[in-house]
């Protein structure tokens, strides 16, 4: 069995400043950014997270960096790490190489979205699926990649246990009705994963750390991605 991550508590403050410098890496990086984007739900949202974006080595890095933070001030417990194709996959690496450098060697592995019909074959890649699984992703919209890798996992004989986000938008998730239209339902898709499949969920900023942010940036000045994106809160937002 491999080494089992004990994390320790860090203050509250020291969690707040880092999900306020993730958000200003993410703004850095252009990973975050402000407009009009349409989401998987048909919402017209303000701003938009795209993962894709920490495309070198130095962002992945300190992505990693970020998501290790907030994993060892959690006082999370785990076995291993699995990430989800695609986006998981070099998150989930990213992030075993930080807490390996940070003396917590955890093992690994990630699917494939086919079967490999040569070689070892199969679907799963890396270290053998034992113990309590951490799911590492970048943003929760639906749940779909968490279901997914918790029918993966227990097929395997593992546990799934956590999930880790780089952000959680803290919006409605929406049901898909029987007429093919979707419905706003007045929960979250980590709220779902929490209350509803049971897994404990870890975030390194939520849209509250955003907004907090965009306040202490306008100072006395207006700011019209502030109003935007609480405008968009206040819509579709989840407490």
């Amino acid at each position: 069995m491999s080494e089992r991550v004990a994390a320790s508590s860090k203050p509250v403050e020291a969690q707040d400043a880092l999900a306020r410098d993730f958000v200003q890496f993410a703004l850095d990086c252009g990973v975050l950014r402000f407009g009009e984007f349409k989401t998987k739900a048909g919402r017209l949202s303000p701003y938009f997270f795209n993962a894709g974006l920490f495309d070198d080595g130095a962002k992945m890095g300190r992505l990693a960096a970020f998501y290790a933070q907030r994993l060892l001030a959690s006082g999370l417990q785990f076995d291993m790490i699995f990430g989800p194709a695609y986006k998981g996959i070099p998150l989930g690496v990213a992030l075993a190489v930080e807490l390996a450098r940070l003396g917590h060697n955890v093992p690994f592995a990630y699917n494939r979205k086919e079967a490999k019909d040569h070689g070892e074959g199969g679907t799963l890649v890396g270290a053998p699926l034992q113990g309590r699984v951490l799911i590492v992703d970048d943003v929760m919209s639906a749940g779909t990649a968490v279901r997914e890798s918790i029918a993966l996992i227990k097929a395997a004989g593992a546990t799934p246990h956590a999930v880790v986000i780089a952000l959680d938008r803290q919006e409605m998730a929406t049901e898909k009705q029987p007429d093919g239209n979707t419905l706003d339902v007045p929960y979250s898709a980590v709220q779902y994963v929490r209350q509803q499949l049971g897994l404990q969920v870890c975030a390194i900023a939520e849209l509250s750390d955003l907004l907090a942010y965009l306040a202490a940036s306008a100072g006395d000045a207006p700011n019209s991605h502030l109003a935007a994106v609480q405008a968009y809160r206040d819509r579709y937002g989840v407490r």
